[in-house]
């Protein structure tokens, strides 16, 4: 299986057992210890992956770490482990801290078994950073996230070729994290820079600033809407299937197509909630069939997944026309739609089981 595979499964299981892991050392055995398994370490051979490592520091006698990866006799990685769920700020990991000034490992982990936040020395050398360079959340990864934590697998690890792209990493991700809080709530300095070429000498006024705060948001929810609807409409046109438009906004669309008042029918709209549903769908099913075989058909008043694009094949339906109350019909095999509520898309996943056996009856 490969390490992408063994990781969907992982988050799929660790999505359906979540709700029954309420203590730090549940979370160490039904997480974390199977996610250094996926590293390709062996968390049962105490040579390999020791826990409770012990290592005196200062004053501090008997400082443990929850898992130390060992290459040669000495760490190379360390492990905090919070239960899951559990608050990772960094006051929380003074061990961590403290156990990475003593040894000669380069990388330490803060974990709650969900998201790992990884950690090295950009700033001072032996002195952990505040900030991870790299963070990888189980319940929700893409393929880049996947090809970086490739580097800590045992296959790959090298310590030159993580830290190369360690710097760029924490900075991309500072970046990325400054440029959502603009997207989301715009500080007035950038709204105002934002203005500046468009409003001349006019003075920035309370009133402008209120309006080009609500503008700066729309204009950032009408750009993330344009460029996913260019990805997709080009995936769409290499599988011969027909584009649909998405939404960035859940509140109003924000792209509008200019003649849709001629129009006499509604618009189809596909929301980020169903693409991410569908794409969740794809990631349950890829063990059993080729991803490109199932299919996205938006409607009205639902979105099918279908298999081989034929509607007589159908897998679920996602019902997300109202977000704050999400539902999916499921298709037994015999082809009877049962609907169920979600909290949230996440939820799909506990519907794995069903939807493999909706699928083997097509197949």
């Amino acid at each position: 299986m490969d390490f992408i595979d063994q990781l969907r499964l992982l988050s799929s299981r660790i999505a359906n057992t979540i709700n029954l892991i309420q203590t730090e050392e549940a979370t160490k055995n039904a997480m974390v210890m199977p996610f250094i398994n996926i590293l390709g370490y062996n968390p049962f051979d105490p040579l390999e992956v020791t826990p409770e490592l012990t290592a005196d520091v200062g004053t501090k006698k008997g400082e443990k770490v929850d898992y130390a990866i060992l290459k040669d006799g000495k760490p190379i990685l360390i492990f905090e482990c919070k239960k899951a769920g559990g608050d990772l700020n960094i006051k929380h990991a003074g061990q961590l801290f403290r156990y990475f000034h003593v040894t000669e490992t380069r990388f330490g982990v803060l974990t709650n078994g969900l998201v790992y936040r990884f950690f090295t020395d950009l700033e001072q050398p032996n002195k952990m950073d505040e900030k991870p360079f790299f963070e990888f959340n189980i319940l929700d990864f893409k393929e880049k996230d996947v090809e970086e934590l490739k580097k800590f697998a045992k296959s790959a690890f090298d310590v030159d070729n993580i830290l190369n792209t360690a710097n760029d990493l924490k900075y991309v991700r500072a970046v990325h994290q400054k440029i959502n809080e603009f997207m989301t709530e715009p500080s007035d300095e950038f709204v105002k820079l934002v203005a500046a070429d468009l409003i001349g000498t006019k003075r920035f006024t309370p009133a402008l600033k209120e309006q080009f705060s609500t503008i700066t948001k729309r204009a950032f929810d009408q750009l993330i809407g344009d460029k996913i609807n260019e990805r997709l409409k080009g995936a769409m046109t290499q599988s011969g299937s027909a584009p649909v438009q998405i939404v960035a906004s859940k509140s109003e669309p924000i792209s509008i197509d200019e003649s849709a008042s001629e129009k006499t029918e509604p618009q189809v709209i596909t929301t980020p909630e169903e693409l991410e549903g569908f794409y969740a769908v794809r990631a349950m099913l890829r063990d059993v069939v080729q991803p490109k075989r199932i299919t996205m058909r938006d409607a009205q008043s639902y979105c099918a997944i279908l298999l081989d694009n034929n509607n007589r094949k159908p897998l679920c339906r996602l019902r997300f026309n109202n977000v704050d109350k999400l539902k999916v019909g499921i298709f037994n095999t015999e082809k009877e739609e049962e609907i169920f509520s979600l909290e949230n898309v996440d939820d799909l996943f506990s519907y794995a089981d069903s939807l493999k056996n909706t699928l083997k009856s097509y197949d």
